[in-house]
């Protein structure tokens, strides 16, 4: 039988409705919900079951609100599969550490309330992130260090999602350049509906006050192998997985290479637990002409199928 990876997704893969079929089934699920709503003090129930789309786009609730989600998904087929890894993009990652038992699902809810207060008071009108297609990685990386050095400011590749799709980020006055540079190039330049710079260096005071909450946390050694988004290889040394998770905020998310070496140690089933199963859709482009199933399990009709 081929190997199996988990995948959990990220910010932007938020739906309304999303998670309430296990929940109303499952009390595993609702508690988790409420756990979460305690944690963060908001009502994420209602905002994702009966909100608006800008209530759910914020991120202080859409941190703990997809990651119940994540959770609920993996937790009500746990039992019926045997992944031989994992991994999560950016915020996923936090449902991957606890599937693999690295931290208690508590814990990682905990984090992810704060992670998302945190990110959410980085605000600034001066920084941004855009999505940048139909260009090469060398392309996409020679235009953010063009318009880096011509402005002076920060900017970086954000997320290596596949070959057809990076996310930069970084100041305004170097996005704007860096959007003239990929459309002389033929490519796509999309601004992203965001309020910060995130996965690079200018949410660093942020990311210092989540290292120390991190640092309080009890870190086991994995069940089985988390490809991390900043080494985008595993690690089993819990003291070692705690230092990359405090880098994680301010690095680069390496999905390419993640499902590259996911695909190389013989995953060859990747199952994304979570909405809208954008990682799923990415898998094409990142195996390209190999061999592979891809699965989206976004809903209790879907996770029933696997039971």
């Amino acid at each position: 039988m081929s190997e199996l990876a988990i995948l959990f997704p990220g910010q932007g893969s938020q739906e309304p409705g999303m998670g309430r079929d296990f929940a109303e089934k499952w009390s595993t699920a609702m508690d988790l919900w409420t756990f979460a709503e305690k944690e963060s003090g908001l009502p994420l129930r209602e905002i994702y079951w009966d909100g608006a789309a800008a209530d759910m786009a914020k991120t202080d609730a859409l941190q703990p609100g997809l990651t119940v989600v994540n959770l609920s998904i993996w937790l009500y087929l746990k039992d019926s599969l045997k992944p031989s890894a994992t991994a999560g993009h950016s915020l996923g990652e936090f449902a991957s550490l606890a599937a693999s038992g690295i931290l208690s699902p508590e814990d990682a809810i905990k984090a992810v309330c704060l992670r998302g207060k945190l990110m959410s008071q980085v605000a600034n009108d001066d920084h941004g992130m855009a999505a940048i297609l139909k260009m090469t990685q060398e392309g996409v990386e020679e235009a953010v260090e063009a318009a880096k050095s011509e402005s002076g400011k920060e900017l970086r590749v954000a997320n290596y999602n596949s070959p057809a799709q990076y996310v930069i980020s970084g100041e305004k006055a170097a996005l704007d350049i860096a959007a003239a540079k990929v459309k002389e190039n033929k490519g796509r330049f999309m601004p992203l509906p965001v309020s910060g710079a995130f996965h690079s260096p200018l949410i660093q005071e942020a990311a210092d006050e989540f290292a120390t909450h991190l640092k309080t946390l009890d870190w086991k050694a994995p069940e089985f192998p988390v490809y991390f988004n900043v080494t985008a290889a595993p690690e089993s040394d819990p003291a070692k997985i705690r230092d990359i998770m405090c880098k994680q905020m301010v690095s680069s998310v390496r999905w390419i290479e993640i499902i590259g070496n996911q695909y190389d140690a013989g995953c060859r089933n990747f199952f994304e637990l979570g909405p809208k199963g954008v990682l799923a859709k990415l898998l094409t482009a990142n195996l390209k002409g190999k061999e592979f199933e891809g699965r989206a399990i976004g809903s209790l009709e879907k996770a029933e199928e696997l039971k």
